[in-house]
């Protein structure tokens, strides 16, 4: 899960922990290693370079997010892992991050796929061919993209995008004229949804073909049947919005697949023509009637619309709370800032909050930079642009490692914190 923007690599994944003491050697298993990279190789035979034109298999590590213990499927290219019967293993530098990702590292661009793997068989397939994806998007013409999409944790955003949600879930439940009413719904709700929110098209459609494609390939591959693969699909339209504080970073895993087999219905070879351009929804290629306030209502109350928008308002009013909070620590309070230049971080997608004007708010994450490493569990500012980080001014200025309220740094020799621009404010710099 990983995408660039401009200058800027970032890692995106569940925050991870710090070494915890775990004896490097009993953190992975390796007899269940090893059945999981025999897995990941059947699944990338069975496609055999089929569905994008290219194979997917290349050189795959696993790695434990608070051992930092790894085994790998291959030899690196400069010796640093060692062989342990049929497999490869090491402890990943602190310097980088670890994260379901592509990193290149010790010579080989690695698929790094974080341990423990899930426990559900078609959850775990579909995470091993979702991070292969992302290895060759590249080459594929499918460049990484990491937009904001700050729009869909407001009311509106997160409205109509559901309602999508809920018509695409029936649609791939259901067969003939009633998928084509249904696909017809959702895509009147995402319309309405666009012309609402700002740039909100133009956002969705570049996650959708990073994130989104990644997943639709992650289930294409996963070995599950056509009929399961939308079953699939549909259980986590239905589970998942439940379980995802926000959708900015994390709603693309549900409508690139939902996009997606429903093309496969459509059109088995929908991706041999399919550019970085695209918009999946409008690949569908239906006509739609005009966005009318009586024909959106009426089409909401086939999903409970109206029970939705109740639900809505409510979580609307705590997350202004929430909003309110934040500016309080990180716009009107001291802080400190840090340049971001070589940044790797990683981070939950599902709990970050848009913070108009000035970036998103991440309660947790890890960040790896030229002034050393932060660790953050009370939360943290990375800025629209991602050219600083914010958290709260620390409480000894001089300590080493410097912390404050829910984070701790580890500085980069030469660096130092000094008085910043504002009253209580600091910043962070390499010292003369």
């Amino acid at each position: 899960m990983n995408w660039r923007w401009g200058r800027v690599f970032l890692i995106v994944a569940a925050l991870v922990g710090s070494f915890s003491g775990i004896r490097a050697e009993e953190s992975i298993d390796l007899r269940l290693a090893k059945q999981y990279f025999e897995e990941a190789e059947n699944l990338w035979k069975q496609d055999g370079g089929r569905v994008w034109g290219r194979p997917l298999n290349g050189p795959l590590l696993f790695v434990d997010r608070k051992a930092r213990r790894m085994v790998a499927n291959q030899a690196d290219a400069e010796g640093r892992l060692r062989k342990e019967g049929s497999l490869f293993v090491g402890e990943l530098p602190a310097t980088l991050t670890v994260a379901n990702t592509t990193i290149r590292w010790a010579g080989v661009r690695w698929i790094m796929v974080l341990w423990p793997l899930p426990k559900d068989t078609q959850d775990r397939r579909v995470l091993l061919m979702h991070e292969s994806w992302h290895r060759i998007q590249d080459q594929l013409g499918f460049p990484p993209a990491g937009p904001i999409n700050a729009h869909l944790d407001t009311l509106n955003g997160r409205y109509w995008l559901q309602l999508e949600w809920r018509a695409l879930g029936k649609a791939l439940a259901e067969r003939g004229e009633n998928r084509r009413a249904a696909v017809e719904d959702a895509l009147l709700f995402r319309a309405y949804r666009h012309k609402l929110c700002k740039d909100a098209a133009k956002e969705e459609r570049l996650l959708e073909m990073h994130e989104g494609l990644a997943e639709y390939t992650g289930v294409k591959l996963s070995g599950m049947s056509d009929t399961d693969q939308a079953a699939y699909v549909v259980k986590k339209l239905e589970e998942r919005p439940q379980t995802m504080p926000t959708f900015v970073r994390s709603f693309a895993y549900l409508s690139g697949p939902a996009y997606g087999v429903l093309l496969d219905s459509q059109a088995a070879d929908w991706r041999k023509t399919l550019k970085a351009d695209a918009d999946l929804a409008k690949t569908l290629a239906v006509r739609l009637p005009a966005l009318e306030a009586k024909v959106l209502q009426d089409r909401a109350k086939r999903y409970e619309g109206e029970k939705l928008l109740a639900a809505e308002k409510e979580r609307d009013r705590e997350r202004q709370k929430l909003i309110a909070e934040y500016r309080a620590r990180f716009v009107d309070g001291p802080v400190l800032v840090l340049p971001l230049q070589k940044l790797q971080v990683s981070f939950d997608p599902r709990s970050i909050q848009p913070l108009e004007g000035v970036g998103m708010v991440y309660p947790s994450l890890r960040i790896v930079d030229e002034w050393g490493t932060l660790t953050a569990s009370k939360g943290a500012v990375i800025t629209a642009d991602f050219k600083k980080v914010y958290v709260t001014a620390p409480k000894e200025p001089k300590a080493r490692p410097l912390r404050g309220e829910g984070w701790e740094i580890q500085l980069t020799p030469g660096w130092q914190v000094e008085p910043g621009e504002r009253k209580g404010d600091f910043r962070a710099r390499m010292g003369k």
